[in-house]
């Protein structure tokens, strides 16, 4: 009896481990890691949630669940990367983020995104549909868009364009002539509307 107990409780001693990761490979149906910890060198599957999925730097620590005690079963259940891990939280704030410090934000006062830099890129939409009840600011030098522009399209269908046009194309009278039988051809507009890249021409 006493023997059984040993064995169970070693058993139980050895359901979990921690281990640090040295590589990986993200390539099959599931995540599988190299990790080292005192006794040995080792591969293991890494379990992550659905819906979300990371590449572990070498040198994330891990916590090992070896599958009913045995030591030639482990899985890797939860992760963490001690020189990259996101710091100073709130309470009942969340983050993602990268080792290179790009992180999406989630806090009470809303969401703060930071690219340190870098670019943000959406892909392969069919619309995008932002619903702001005051405004919409953009701090930028340069705004660029490569298609037409419509303003107040609940009411409107006409484009940017084509107003800069109609505007350009627009008469005025001409001023200070008699009347009289003589056909006047009145003025275009003195200061016309032009294109940004008539403008870089010149």
């Amino acid at each position: 009896m006493n023997q059984n107990l040993k064995k169970a409780a070693t058993r139980i001693a050895g359901l979990l481990g921690i281990g640090r990761i040295t590589s990986q490979k993200d390539g099959g149906v599931v995540q599988e890691v190299q990790y080292q910890t005192p006794l040995e060198v080792a591969s293991a599957p890494r379990f992550a949630d659905f819906g979300f999925s990371s590449g572990l730097p070498a040198g994330t620590d891990v916590v090992l669940a070896f599958l009913g005690g045995d030591r030639s079963s482990p899985v890797v259940i939860a992760t963490n990367h001690q020189n990259f891990r996101h710091a100073d939280l709130q309470p009942g704030e969340s983050v993602v983020y990268n080792q290179w410090g790009l992180n999406i934000h989630l806090t009470e006062n809303g969401i703060f995104i930071d690219v340190k830099g870098k670019n943000v890129e959406v892909n392969n939409v069919a619309t995008v549909t932002i619903n702001a009840s005051e405004s919409i600011m953009a701090n930028t030098p340069l705004l660029k868009c490569t298609g037409d522009i419509v303003d107040n399209c609940e009411s409107n269908s006409k484009t940017l364009k084509q107003l800069r046009d109609a505007y350009n194309d627009h008469d005025h009278d001409v001023k200070e002539v008699q009347s009289g039988e003589s056909t006047i051809t009145s003025e275009k507009t003195a200061e016309q509307v032009i294109e940004a890249t008539e403008v870089n021409d010149e």
